[in-house]
């Protein structure tokens, strides 16, 4: 008696890590009468998942018939069904066998979705296809989540102790409440373009703290990595357009084909007047054509322009004569002194 009231002493308290309490197991004799009513949830299923869960389902019914849950599949419909029955005593265990289904049509197989039954085992669902609008970003977005070969995903199961799956637009997580919620902000960080490297190395770097118990008690900020963003060139457009300044009022609504007719007076002609002027308008444009073509064939015949040489030559002498002869008596007296 001494030791269980000392345990409720110490249960009352303030818990330190909520995660290391241990829930007690919910046993048939803690409700020997029962449901009071009938519980049934239903889960749609895609076409290619088919034969997979024909091959399965012996086994669901089995799993399912030890807690006394009923398990249908609707091949028609798509549809997996679980309900209770009279013998079903355990009141969660109808949400635990929905989340069964639901793991199962989203490509989860079996042994790792049948986990989900057990007490200290849970599994997260997680859409991903809202935090990024561009399929492409998306895309590298997600594929940055699996890594090269599923190393990334392999080292987040590793750590967290939960078996991850990417399929589609959504993650599902099957393990402990613990690594589901670690998983879910790998994720999300990850959609939100941070590096998942940054989240698994702060998970590397407490594992190995929890075991130091001088710092058990510190602030372990100055341990963890840092996430800066940062300002990456994007890409420009080729072709920028160049908004229009803003003006509070719209834009001068375009006149219509009837208000063109009565500026012109056209609206005012009998139909027989408007084909004619329109055949007329007809023929104008075909003969201003016809007048084009002729032009630009009669080019071809059009003779270029010959170079006109201008003749420079002048009468007069281009050489000085008295220069000529000042020079040549110049080298006659320079012969005679010699």
């Amino acid at each position: 008696m001494e030791n269980n009231d000392s345990d409720e002493e110490t249960q009352k308290g303030p818990v330190e890590n909520a995660w290391s309490m241990k829930i007690p197991k919910f046993k048939p004799e803690d409700n020997p009468h029962g449901l009071l009513e009938e519980s049934k949830f239903a889960t749609l299923f895609p076409k290619y998942r088919e034969q997979y869960l024909k091959e399965c389902w012996p086994l669901v019914q089995k799993v399912l018939n030890n807690h006394n849950i009923v398990a249908e599949l609707d091949l028609i419909e798509g549809s997996l069904t679980v309900k209770t029955t009279r013998k079903t005593w355990d009141p969660y265990i109808i949400i635990k066998a929905r989340d069964f289904m639901k793991l199962l049509s989203r490509s989860v197989p079996f042994e790792q979705a049948v986990r989900v039954l057990e007490d200290e085992i849970g599994c997260d669902i997680i859409k991903i296809n809202s935090f990024v609008s561009k399929k492409e970003t998306f895309l590298k977005r997600r594929q940055r989540l699996i890594g090269p070969n599923g190393v990334t995903l392999k080292s987040i199961e590793l750590l967290t102790e939960c078996y991850v799956l990417v399929q589609g637009n959504t993650v599902s997580a099957v393990g402990p409440y613990k690594g589901l919620v670690q998983v879910r902000r790998i994720v999300e960080d990850t959609m939100k373009n941070i590096h998942p490297m940054y989240n698994i190395k702060s998970l590397m770097i407490k594992r190995e703290l929890m075991k130091d118990s001088r710092l058990k008690n510190e602030s372990w900020d100055r341990f963890l990595p840092n996430f800066k963003s940062k300002n990456v060139p994007r890409k420009q457009p080729k072709k920028k357009i160049n908004k229009k300044p803003y003006t509070p009022f719209p834009p001068q609504q375009p006149e219509s084909k009837i208000d063109k007719e009565l500026a012109t007076g056209e609206y005012f002609l009998k139909d027989d007047q408007k084909k004619a002027k329109r055949k007329h308008e007809k023929e104008e444009k075909q003969q201003e054509a016809k007048k084009a073509k002729e032009e630009a064939r009669k080019k071809d015949f059009i003779p270029p322009e010959e170079k006109k040489y201008e003749n420079n030559a002048s009468t007069e002498p281009t050489v000085n004569i008295s220069a000529f002869k000042a020079k040549m008596k110049k080298a006659a007296k320079h012969t005679k002194n010699k």
